[in-house]
């Protein structure tokens, strides 16, 4: 997989389409959620692509600190349902990682998790804080990395 690491002002139309869609076609259409995802914060943040045979098989945006939480901050965390159980997710976490370390210069950063994945997100050094919470009616949980 090719990791692509873009501000939104250097994302094409066309990847800029791909990743709605597919963001689209997991959060809205395969959860069964309605909610608003083109929420104003694209523009603030730092998208990670990752792409396989010339298409977006997986997805995240980081945000600096102060943004989306008091600490840098990863969401939109998906992989394309074709593409699932083949290590992506971890790829595109380990990826968004890094260049929150290279672009922001931290490597605290928090998380809203479906509370399903938490073991996923605890593979990658999270960690639990708070109580569980409902976000657009699926269980959450905040994570934080501290390294």
């Amino acid at each position: 997989m090719e990791i692509l690491v873009k501000k939104f002002s250097e994302l094409t139309i066309d990847e800029l389409y791909e990743l709605l869609r597919l963001r689209s076609e997991v959060f809205v259409v395969e959860q069964n959620c309605v909610y608003q995802d083109i929420d104003n914060k694209d523009q603030l943040a730092l998208h990670i692509l990752g792409i396989s045979e010339q298409r977006l098989v997986a997805y995240t945006r980081c945000f600096p600190p102060g943004i989306y939480f008091e600490q840098a901050a990863i969401g939109r965390v998906l992989v394309a349902d074709s593409a699932r159980g083949s290590g992506l997710g971890h790829s595109i976490m380990e990826a968004s990682l890094a260049a929150i370390k290279k672009r922001f210069n931290t490597t605290t950063v928090k998380l809203s998790a479906q509370t399903y994945l938490k073991e996923f997100y605890t593979a990658h050094g999270f960690t639990e804080i708070g109580e569980e919470y409902l976000e657009d009616g699926i269980p959450h949980i905040a994570m934080l990395l501290k390294a």
